[in-house]
């Protein structure tokens, strides 16, 4: 029942011990919970420009450590070229340079 269930039904009420205005005033008292709403906050232009290129920036600088050595594979072509056929990706790392940019975009105050 909503307070403003209970109020009209205390409102129909013979009085009791407790007069019915009294119970009433209590009632009407009592303080409504408040409802925090998160506002989803969008990204700037200006802000999403400014991540993609710190994001850009670490992945360059890292780059050493973005491919899988142990897993690139070659080939060698009638003209003695040698060519790289396959090689994987370290996405766990990329992930986590990428985590690391975007942390320094968020309020300290979210911990």
């Amino acid at each position: 029942m909503t307070k403003a269930q209970t109020l009209a039904a205390l409102k129909n009420q013979l009085d009791s011990f407790y007069s019915l205005q009294q119970v009433i005033a209590i009632i009407e008292g009592i303080a409504e919970p408040e409802v925090i709403v998160e506002k989803e906050t969008k990204l700037t232009p200006a802000i999403a420009g400014k991540i993609a290129e710190e994001i850009s920036r670490v992945l360059d600088y890292n780059n050493s450590d973005l491919v899988d050595t142990d897993s690139v594979e070659f080939e060698l072509d009638y003209d003695n070229k040698i060519s790289v056929t396959g090689a994987g990706i370290e996405i766990y790392r990329i992930m986590d340079h990428i985590e690391a940019v975007l942390t320094q975009f968020t309020d300290d105050d979210d911990e």
